[in-house]
């Protein structure tokens, strides 16, 4: 059996995290998931492995517990495999500690990019409906950069604004019952220096934009499918909210000017 996070160190023994993040190809799975969620195909290209190999380092890092997998809302036959970066920092202090207790990481709490003479950093959030997810995350990323990121949504089908999306933002002292939803077109033309998908179906449909702005995947399932009703769908939304309020605070770090345009030049477009 691999190394779970949680297990305990005895002797002599490495940490499980160092013992799984260590092997250069799961480090290298682990980079490439950092930036973007990304089904096997996308990984073997990565890192230049079969898929056979890539698909054996994946399962032992999800047993790991520092990897995720969601099956394609688009394509069934396909997962999409995400880093749990909460774990991942949770290993790392626990890392720290098991060599000498001064070494223990404490939780700091991130911290949005400074303001500063730049122009705001752009990023469009898009979903099929635009009524939930890329609702959501505009609001939370606007709210948590302190207003030093622009964010915007759209849809590739825009419907009515989702209650329950409105109704969960409340909680975070967010009033979006105002929001229009928009189509993907109307921004299409517009510079946006971050595009990210939650939404299987859009990520592979998506249209190219001629501002090429750097492409990022986050593979979160519907809150609207959970539940007859839009009270029973509630806790989804509540959940889907925590999920992307998490994803947000690891991503604040990786909007800065400087490691954006670093980390573009290596995003597959």
């Amino acid at each position: 059996m691999p190394p779970t996070v949680a297990a305990s160190t005895t002797g002599d023994d490495p940490p499980p995290f160092l013992r799984l993040a260590s092997h250069p190809l799961r480090w290298g799975l682990l980079q490439a998931l950092v930036q973007s969620d990304r089904a096997v195909r996308e990984l073997m290209t990565l890192v230049d492995e079969p898929q056979s190999l890539v698909s054996y380092h994946l399962r032992l890092l999800r047993d790991g517990g520092l990897v995720t997998a969601r099956r394609s809302s688009a394509d069934g036959r396909d997962s999409y495999y995400a880093i749990d970066l909460t774990a991942c920092r949770d290993a790392l202090q626990d890392a720290g500690g098991a060599l000498h207790p001064s070494l223990r990481m404490s939780g700091a709490t991130e911290r949005p990019p400074a303001r500063g003479a730049r122009r705001p950093r752009r990023v469009l959030f898009l979903c099929t409906g635009n009524s939930a997810r890329s609702q959501i995350a505009e609001a939370l990323l606007e709210k948590m950069s302190a207003g030093t990121i622009s964010a915007a949504s759209a849809g590739s089908h825009p419907k009515r604004l989702h209650p329950n999306a409105v109704r969960v933002l409340r909680t975070y002292g967010i009033d979006i019952s105002a929001n229009r939803t928009r189509h993907i077109d109307e921004f299409r033309s517009q510079r946006f220096d971050t595009v990210i998908t939650l939404c299987d179906r859009v990520r592979e449909v998506l249209p190219p934009f001629p501002s090429r702005p750097e492409l990022v995947h986050w593979s979160v399932a519907d809150p609207a499918l959970e539940g007859s009703t839009d009270r029973a769908s509630y806790p989804a939304f509540e959940r889907t909210a925590a999920e992307i309020e998490t994803r947000i605070r690891f991503r604040l770090p990786l909007f800065t000017p400087t490691t954006t345009a670093r980390r573009s030049a290596n995003v597959r477009q």
